[in-house]
């Protein structure tokens, strides 16, 4: 598949992988006594490191430089705000179980998400902009 249909579908499934990553790790923070929105917090930012080098090479084919890197989190802010907000209401405020509400709040937040990343990633590069984080990676 090519084009933006084929970009979608890869975006689906490193969504699958990234959510199953993610929720492994809130799941596991849980355990270890944490409180949910902390297990959120710290589960979300582990996963998005993940995340981003699937979306890169993956999802858009593209390099992943430090310029993508480094904004890269701005793609998440989007899905941040919406999942975060989207717990608190599901658990908090509707008394949804605090293991399912992050599979819930994520779903919300895929459409946003794609469109932000699509834009991040595919920004064409200014040629001081084009360091590779391969190429510049301690071997």
């Amino acid at each position: 598949m090519t084009g933006v249909s084929g970009q979608i579908v890869r975006f689906a499934l490193v969504g699958v992988v990234n959510t199953g990553t993610y929720y492994g790790c809130y799941l596991l923070l849980l355990a270890c006594g944490l409180p949910y929105v902390a297990a959120h917090v710290v589960a979300f930012l582990l996963s998005m490191t993940g995340s981003f080098f699937l979306t890169s090479y993956f999802t858009y084919r593209t390099r992943p430089t430090w310029r993508k890197f480094l904004l890269f989190p701005l793609t998440n802010a989007a899905n941040f705000v919406i999942t975060t907000l989207g717990v608190w209401l599901l658990v908090g405020v509707a008394g949804m179980s605090s293991r399912y509400a992050p599979l819930l709040a994520a779903a919300a937040a895929i459409p946003v998400t794609f469109v932000v990343s699509r834009t991040i990633m595919l920004r064409p590069e200014n040629p001081k902009d084009r360091d590779s984080l391969a190429e510049v990676a301690p071997k």
